[in-house]
């Protein structure tokens, strides 16, 4: 009898390929578009892989050994001995501004496509795993024209915009110190570039003279470590059933990026008027999650509460170019709920039985206020996972969010909020790999 041996230098090979690629990818394309990422570091991406995002992102006291858990590090004990996981998924997303200015509706629309997570987890020894992953963490891309009416000359058309994004890359450990509960960490290192401009045009009405048009920009440039603990307990576990109880601490600190600041006239960088670089204070929150996770061979449920705080560490506000308003971090709370259900992954007759059904939800307040006025924002989740073949944990995920951000009402007379509405359509592939899934990865075929 021939050990059913899996291809590993196949998936080295794919890895080595695809993980460049998707670094560049993640490098140099808008992964989100909002007017709301003026400022800070953008729009947060929702962590974890396909299977919990469609759950609401529920997962921090997750359990399983055929699902990498992102969210907590003391979930990479969960990976059996002889065991490997490997998930690859990308993102879809489709972004819908609207806003009430002057009384007129104004719309825009954009839509990216782009990878989500690359991630590993394997064993080191009995009850000892570790996990690796490389995840976007926040995403800015808006472009926005005003004009203003100047009393010496006549209009100035100003166009504001930004493109970047933030990279982190993660290393953990989880160890399960005696049946039931577990400890984890992991290592956190953010590393990006983001780059906002913005090009004042004068039109002169008075003499019809020359007037030079003025731009600037701002770089910022981040690479930072951080870190993040975690816990699970397991005071109910059986065959039949398991609850668990989760939490993490993530440290948060200083991003300190090297900020670059010029200004150009008439559209040309050999005609810097100023220029100069300096640290930028700027830190990512520190942060608590705490959860429960209740799974039995059909039906899975998960809660989660988030607290991160933003605004201790980031006092300093900034001041929207109209209307004045001041611009400043506050902390955040964030509930997530999801449920999955599998009907029968013994139905070896009905393939769709085999499925798993993932729905969820989170609702919260987004980080930055606007003239002391909170945005709340909400998403709703959906997905299915499909397994590629009978009893095996390796699967196809396709999931679905819908979310929005904002509200009605004014910041100034005739400057509305922008009330943002997106769609979120992505794909994964786990793939899984044990003994009991008659795949072998580095073991040695007893016969050949």
């Amino acid at each position: 009898m021939r050990a059913k041996k899996f291809p590993i230098s196949l998936l080295l090979l794919v890895v080595a390929v695809v993980l460049p690629c998707a670094v560049s990818a993640q490098s140099s394309s808008i992964n989100a578009f909002s007017p709301y990422t003026m400022y800070g570091i953008g729009e947060l991406n929702t962590p974890g892989t396909l299977p919990t995002r469609s759950m609401g992102g529920a997962g921090v006291a997750m359990r399983n050994p055929g699902v990498i858990n992102l969210l907590n590090p003391a979930a990479f004990s969960t990976v059996g001995r002889k065991s490997f996981l490997f998930d690859f998924g990308v993102e879809n997303q489709n972004y819908y501004n609207r806003q009430r200015v002057d009384g007129l509706s104004k719309r825009s629309g954009y839509n990216s496509v782009n990878f989500h997570e690359i991630a590993l987890q394997f064993p080191l020894a009995r009850r000892l795993g570790v996990g690796f992953a490389l995840t976007p963490y926040s995403s800015v891309g808006y472009r926005i024209r005003t004009s203003e009416i100047d009393g010496r000359y006549g209009w100035s058309d100003y166009l504001y915009q930004g493109e970047g994004d933030l990279t982190e890359v993660k290393l953990g450990v989880g160890w399960e110190l005696f049946r039931g509960f577990s400890l984890g960490a992991a290592l956190q290192y953010y590393w990006g570039d983001i780059g906002r401009t913005f090009v004042m045009s004068p039109s002169n009405i008075v003499d019809n003279s020359t007037i030079s048009a003025t731009v600037g920009s701002d770089d910022y440039s981040v690479s930072r470590f951080k870190g993040q603990f975690g816990v699970q307990w397991s005071p109910l576990s059986d065959d039949r059933r398991m609850l668990t109880v989760g939490a993490t601490y993530d440290i948060g600190g200083d991003l300190r990026p090297d900020h670059t600041h010029r200004i150009y006239v008439n559209n040309s960088a050999s005609s810097t008027a100023t220029e100069r670089t300096q640290r930028l204070s700027l830190s990512l929150p520190r942060q608590v999650a705490a959860g429960l996770f209740y799974r039995t061979p059909k039906l899975s449920i998960g809660l989660d509460y988030l607290y991160q705080d933003w605004r201790s560490a980031n006092s300093v506000t900034e001041e929207l170019t109209a209307g004045g308003q001041a611009v400043s971090y506050v902390n955040t709370h964030t509930v997530k709920f999801g449920v999955e259900y599998i009907p029968n992954f013994m139905d070896a007759r009905r393939f769709f039985r085999r499925w798993s059904y993932r729905a969820g939800f989170r609702c919260g307040d987004y980080n930055l206020a606007f003239g002391g006025r909170r945005l709340p924002q909400y998403a709703v989740t959906a997905g299915i996972g499909i397994p590629v073949r009978f009893l095996s944990a390796s699967a196809v995920d396709i999931g679905f969010e819908y979310g929005a951000r904002g509200r009605g009402g004014d910041l100034t007379p005739g400057q509305g909020f922008v009330r943002q509405r997106y769609f979120k359509f992505s794909l994964g592939f786990s793939l899984f790999a044990s003994p009991a899934s008659q795949e072998y990865w580095f073991v040695r075929p007893k016969f050949d």
